[in-house]
């Protein structure tokens, strides 16, 4: 089979040091790995809080030491865990007036994960009460919109994410990403995929691998071709979650998937819509 390229491909989740949990690269080894094999994006992403401002240094460093030499940017995003005083509005506005691309709703703190970890979920952050969304939710909600950057929906369960999706919806928010439904913290059904999908036009970003605990994961390639033959290559962001160092390093995770799914029938310009055109969108990028 022919070789895939990894010119300008955009990867809009990858996590990487300074982290609690050690990565693999640091961000600036992380922007050189992008730069060496012709990405043209990343968006760095941290369970403890932000890393907008990481992504502008990565960018000055980038302009100082390379000299515009490239087309790599990197982009820094919002998560709303405990870290960030959870759902928290003013968190959002200064990350979004800081450049920030994504918001994320609760990750490690979300209530959901903390049920599925065996844990108090009550000592969660909630994005759902009684059937809708929290107050506070909105405000952030209308900050998404106004700064058109990208809602990703974190670790909340199924049940959650309809919820917050319609919401969202309901309010103009036009760039709305399910955060990996395959995880099995998450646990999104086929079924809801399709479902989700079909009613609200949202992306699935469907990831490399999946942490199965102990150090361990599984491959999510096989599945990731079964969801992008049945729900549609429209629908199916390319995303590697990237940067533990118990899986390949980023970009051979991403040159993998995106070969994997090259040998399985996927047509070039089909990938290329996943892993370029998709992003640039979201990110409000012109291709060059």
């Amino acid at each position: 089979m022919t070789k895939v390229s990894m010119q300008g491909v955009i990867d809009m989740h990858v996590h990487s040091n300074p982290d609690i949990r050690v990565r693999a690269y640091d961000d600036f080894e992380l922007m050189e790995a992008g730069i060496r094999v012709g990405a043209r994006a990343i968006v760095i992403k941290t369970h403890q809080g932000t890393t907008v401002d990481r992504a502008y240094l990565c960018n000055r460093h980038n302009q100082i030491v390379h000299g515009g030499d490239n087309d790599f940017q990197m982009f820094g995003s919002i998560t709303l865990n405990r870290q960030m005083g959870g759902i928290n509005p003013a968190a959002v506005e200064s990350g979004l007036k800081l450049g920030g691309k994504v918001v994320w709703l609760p990750t490690a703190s979300a209530c959901n994960h903390l049920a599925k970890m065996g844990k108090d979920p009550s000592a969660g952050v909630a994005c759902v009460r009684d059937g809708k969304i929290v107050p506070e939710l909105k405000d952030v909600f209308q900050l998404v919109k106004d700064f058109d950057v990208v809602l990703g929906t974190g670790h909340v369960s199924p049940e959650e994410c309809f919820i917050v999706v319609e919401a969202a919806r309901a309010m103009g928010l036009k760039k709305v990403v399910v955060t990996h439904p395959e995880w099995w913290i998450v646990d999104m059904s086929m079924e809801d995929q399709l479902r989700i999908v079909k009613d609200y036009d949202v992306l699935l970003e469907r990831c490399f691998a999946q942490n199965m605990g102990g150090g361990k994961y599984k491959s999510n390639l096989p599945e990731n071709l079964e969801v992008i033959k049945t729900v549609g290559y429209k629908n199916v962001m390319i995303s590697t979650d990237g940067g533990q160092t118990e899986n390949p390093n980023w970009e051979i995770a991403y040159e993998q998937y995106m070969q994997y799914m090259a040998d399985h029938g996927i047509e070039e310009d089909q990938l290329r819509y996943m892993t370029h055109t998709i992003q640039m969108g979201l990110l409000n990028l012109e291709e060059k």
